[in-house]
């Protein structure tokens, strides 16, 4: 089986309603679905799709790097992935979005050659996996209201983003336990504060039982993640701190977090989240599969990992829930909160229009 023609289009997605964090409000997603195609007949789907402010891609970047690859790609055997990925690397540094809409079609591509869906094909025993739902940053009576509805719609986790005002994050988790007296709470504040705000709020967080923080510290303030691990009691998980395999080892090293969120636009797909999570599982760390703003088609790549490793601990895959419906793209997996059922077509089993 040989690549025979890369395809990758632009795809711009309005959301049903603005979507705040500490970093920046969100209000469409702009996304790039690659399409591989192979002598053998089969196609492979996969999808790059970069925050700036996150990962320092655009669509367009995406696009770029995409033609670049492109070069390399054709004749090749889509089932060679680390060799594929070493001369991706070799290209160029970073780029984890476009190298994830490469690498996600190649396993597309794999597990369809295999006669197996997608999970199955990583080691799945069952395709249905329970996702969290995501409170954007609003007025902390909003976000209480928010957050009832979500659990009155079935879920049972929910992930509530801080980091803009430490006194209306605390006030936020009072509320929303109020609201909510019964589900699992995770907060991600993403990098809005300094170890000291840090340690105060999580401090307050302990009374509302709030079960993990994710970022809480600038990414790049490593020694600040670690006090803030070493002195709170609830478990840390590191997001922008943790892009690449490497990132995950430093952090291991420095007991830095308890917990790693990998995401496929992060590391650059599966076969890098592959080595992040086997790194946390050898330093008795977990995971979690978390996600931008993508659309099914990646979210299923990544509810596929949830599905094989035992490891992952939580699924914070919910961006697709924020979109107005598309008639670009369907199929990979039915949705009834807070559950994803995978589809057992081999493959993703999604079905795109480009």
């Amino acid at each position: 089986m040989k690549i025979t023609a890369v395809t990758a289009k632009k795809i711009s997605v309005p959301l049903k309603k603005p979507f705040t964090i500490s970093l920046g409000t969100i209000t469409s997603s702009e996304t790039v679905f690659l399409k591989l195609d192979t002598d053998s007949g089969i196609t492979g789907y996969g999808e790059g799709c970069g925050i700036g402010f996150v990962t320092g891609e655009t669509s367009d970047t995406v696009l770029g790097a995409i033609k670049l690859f492109e070069t390399f790609l054709l004749g090749r055997d889509p089932r060679a992935i680390e060799h594929i990925h070493c001369d991706m690397d070799k290209t160029l540094v970073g780029n984890g979005s476009a190298k994830a809409a490469v690498d996600i079609a190649l396993h597309d591509l794999s597990a369809k050659a295999a006669g197996l869906p997608l999970y199955a094909y990583l080691g799945g025993e069952s395709g249905r996996i329970e996702t969290d739902m995501t409170v954007g940053i609003n007025a902390p009576e909003v976000m209480a209201s928010e957050a009832a509805r979500r659990v009155s719609e079935g879920y049972r986790e929910i992930k509530i983003k801080a980091g803009s005002d430490p006194d209306k994050d605390i006030l936020a988790i009072s509320l929303i336990r109020g609201a909510a007296p019964h589900v699992h709470l995770k907060v991600d504040a993403n990098q809005g504060w300094t170890v000291s705000d840090a340690l105060r709020v999580m401090r307050e967080y302990e009374k509302y039982g709030v079960e993990a923080v994710e970022q809480p510290v600038p990414s790049w303030d490593i020694a600040g993640l670690a006090e803030v691990r070493s002195r709170s009691n609830i478990p840390v998980m590191a997001d922008e701190s943790c892009f690449l395999p490497h990132d995950a080892l430093c952090l291991a090293r420095l007991r830095a977090a308890d917990i790693f969120n990998i995401k496929l636009m992060k590391c650059g797909g599966l076969y890098r989240a592959n080595q992040i999570c086997t790194i946390a599982e050898a330093a008795g760390l977990r995971c979690m599969l978390g996600c931008m703003m993508e659309s099914r088609l990646a979210i299923a790549a990544a509810a596929a990992f949830v599905a094989a490793r035992p490891n992952v601990i939580y699924a914070d895959l919910d961006s697709f829930h924020e979109f107005d419906d598309t008639s670009v793209i369907s199929g990979a997996f039915e949705y009834e909160a807070p559950f994803l059922t995978l589809s057992e077509t081999p493959g993703l089993g999604v079905e795109v229009d480009m």
